[in-house]
């Protein structure tokens, strides 16, 4: 039996599970704005939670949503895609992004998109170099005082 899984985080337990790995990629985030956030993405937004796991532990995670833009049509965008800092190299964001592919292939989206920051040259190889992914884009972003 293959012990590499790959499952929808449902439950507010599965997903606070899945909290120490996701919070090394959202650093800014504690457990309980983590939470709230996931579920009121899954309720408003149509975002998926997944875990990877080896030998029942989870090693990554990836959280998504399908879109529909006039510039990507029906697209996937990846919003956190993440592997445990000590469990790097070993393929798994490799598999969990594949499985991403899969599924948008298979419920008829056309792409995949996603943004990486600017300071994560590591990550920017990894999606243009191993996974084939085209830069096609800047993201910005303004912060508005409420």
């Amino acid at each position: 039996m293959d012990a590499i899984t790959i499952s929808e985080l449902q439950s507010q337990k599965e997903i606070l599970e899945a909290f120490p790995v996701i919070n090394q990629l959202r650093t800014h985030l504690d457990e309980k704005a983590y939470l709230d956030l996931v579920i009121e993405a899954k309720e408003k937004d149509m975002y998926r939670l997944f875990a990877l796991y080896d030998q029942e532990e989870i090693v990554a995670v990836t959280g998504f949503k399908p879109m529909i833009t006039l510039y990507y049509g029906r697209f996937v965008w990846v919003c956190d895609l993440v592997t445990d800092n000590n469990k790097r190299s070993n393929g798994y964001g490799d598999k969990l992004l594949s499985y991403v592919h899969e599924w948008a292939k298979e419920n008829g989206y056309q792409s995949v998109a996603l943004s990486s920051g600017l300071q994560r040259a590591d990550a920017h190889r990894f999606y243009e170099g191993k996974m084939d992914y085209d830069k096609v884009s800047y993201v910005f972003k303004k912060n508005l005082s409420l």
